[in-house]
């Protein structure tokens, strides 16, 4: 019996030659993530653990992105500078404030590399299997265990395979495949499992929309998402294909559950209030008023996603009334919104464009939301009281549909703005 994307790279980390779903190993991950807000419970932890040195400092990174800048003074500075002690106390060089969200700088610092194993104190760390890395999140407390061993248990997962075939049509992006998977598969569908998506359709996605796919994957419950890795993965890591190839599935694999999609079919999906594997096509919400549009997040935050967004908002404004919040998700992607005019386009669009970070979608006050108002989000998670209040309403989609609902004020089918440019 062949392996599973997820399986071989365990077998990889391991030295095993073979591995089975539902086996209990002991792996070394190469990278370990920590962000701002678990900062003053890692350094605590580690503290109880009475752990003086790390098992190997330069493997482990730290983001201050969740609370930078800080939004509230009684709480957010602590978790700041708990960031810097945790770095200077142990010798972690390897940190960052204020550069963007910390899953989109992982692949783009290329710490999280293909074929590699990484941890991280985030629940959408399966983002990086984007680029063929076994990724996923853990707890504080077991990221201090591994901050001072180097060693963790890991159960290996079962695996679903996930296949696209075909051409994408006009205004449908990876965002409407992950979330027509998610309502498909529903919130617990992927729970502590491997979900390897393949097909003609995910071959031809650029590199931003496998990451996409894979942040979102975790949604479904997932323990990782994969990707295989090509030539497109080659050339965003530099590396020769020849080192990488074996990250792909074998055609004997073993999966407890295969889903099949013909990309031509698909339309334009939009989560709806309340819970994200609460999902329907454009057509059934399509006119829906809306007070806010959110263009960002570790999801669609990417500089194609800005592409996108720019060229449906060039030479428009938004619907009277209607705030539009954009936030590039890192200061690299910022920085060529400018180069490229986009920044530009969204301000005489009549956007407000905001400083790289997680920002509205994880309630901070980047465009809160109050009672009875209604925002329209690319990013990843709708729960009650996420972005605002508990009587606020959250619906999420791809970029280009956000963009053209700011223009129409409603949930609105971006295809004929695409057919503009």
């Amino acid at each position: 019996m062949g392996h599973t994307m997820a399986e071989k790279i365990l077998m990889r980390s391991t030295g095993r030659d073979n591995l089975e779903p539902g086996e209990l190993i002991m792996v070394q991950p190469d990278r370990y993530m920590i962000h701002d807000i678990y900062t003053p419970f890692v350094v605590q932890k580690l503290d109880e653990m009475k752990f003086r040195t790390l098992f190997d400092p330069d493997r482990a990174v730290i983001f201050l992105d969740h609370l930078c800048p800080t939004n509230q003074a009684s709480g957010d500075p602590e978790h700041y500078h708990k960031g810097f002690e945790l770095s200077d106390r142990f010798g972690i060089h390897n940190i960052h404030a204020g550069e963007g969200i910390s899953h989109t700088l992982m692949h783009e610092y290329r710490y999280a590399r293909p074929g590699t194993v990484v941890v991280a104190t985030d629940s959408h760390t399966p983002t990086y299997g984007g680029g063929g890395c076994f990724c996923t999140g853990i707890g504080y407390t077991e990221m201090a265990a591994v901050l001072g061993s180097g060693e963790m248990w890991i159960k290996v997962p079962e695996a679903i395979k996930i296949v696209v075939d075909g051409e994408l049509p006009r205004g449908v992006y990876a965002k409407d495949i992950i979330l027509k998977v998610l309502g498909d598969l529903r919130s617990d569908g992927g729970t502590y499992k491997s979900m390897e998506f393949t097909g003609s359709t995910i071959d031809a996605l650029d590199m931003s929309g496998r990451y996409t796919i894979a942040n979102m994957s975790l949604e479904a419950g997932c323990k990782t998402a994969l990707f295989a890795a090509d030539q497109k993965t080659a050339d965003y890591f530099d590396m020769p294909l020849e080192e990488i190839s074996w990250i792909r599935p074998d055609p004997d694999a073993n999966y407890c559950l295969e889903l099949h999609y013909d990309a031509a079919q698909l339309t334009p999906q939009l989560s709806c209030p309340q819970g994200v594997d609460n999902v329907h096509p454009l057509s059934q919400v399509e006119g829906t008023p809306v007070n806010e549009v959110y263009i960002g997040s570790c999801t669609n935050g990417s500089l194609d996603d800005m592409a996108v967004a720019a060229h449906i908002l060039h030479g428009k404004h938004t619907a009277p009334y209607v705030k539009l919040v954009i936030i590039p998700a890192s200061l690299h992607i910022y920085k060529e919104c400018i180069r490229l005019g986009y920044l530009e386009d969204f301000i005489r669009a009549g956007a407000m464009v905001c400083h790289p970070c997680c920002g509205l979608c994880c309630g901070q006050p980047y465009g809160l939301m109050s009672d009875g108002e209604v925002v329209l989000g690319t990013n990843n998670r709708n729960f009650i009281g996420r972005m605002g209040t508990t009587k606020s309403l959250i619906y999420l989609s791809s970029p280009a549909v956000a963009a053209a609902s700011a223009l129409t004020g409603a949930i609105s089918d971006p295809a004929p703005y695409l057919s503009e440019v």
